[in-house]
């Protein structure tokens, strides 16, 4: 079991990032039905054990962040996920 994924925001962060190439940062709030604050601080902690990525950029003079999963969240995540089945079991 991986502690990256202990939390349920973190868990539907990477759940978010798995079935889809990126998620902006407002997607995920309304998604996780979170605060500004908590979402970045989650975020935060999986972009510095690098189990995503990070995009900004500007759209008609707005910013836009939008995150991904890198290929070692996915093994991260997937890994966590089957740890899980196998105690359920």
């Amino acid at each position: 079991m991986d502690k990256a994924f202990e939390n349920r925001v973190r868990l539907g962060i990477m759940s978010a990032l798995m079935v889809n190439d990126s998620v902006e940062f407002k997607s995920l709030k309304h998604l996780l039905k979170v605060t500004d604050g908590n979402l970045a601080s989650h975020l935060k902690a999986l972009e510095k054990v690098n189990y995503i990525a990070v995009t900004k950029e500007f759209l008609d003079r707005k910013p836009n962040t939008k995150y991904s999963a890198t290929d070692s969240g996915r093994k991260a995540f997937k890994k966590h996920i089957e740890a899980i089945e196998n105690l359920l079991k």
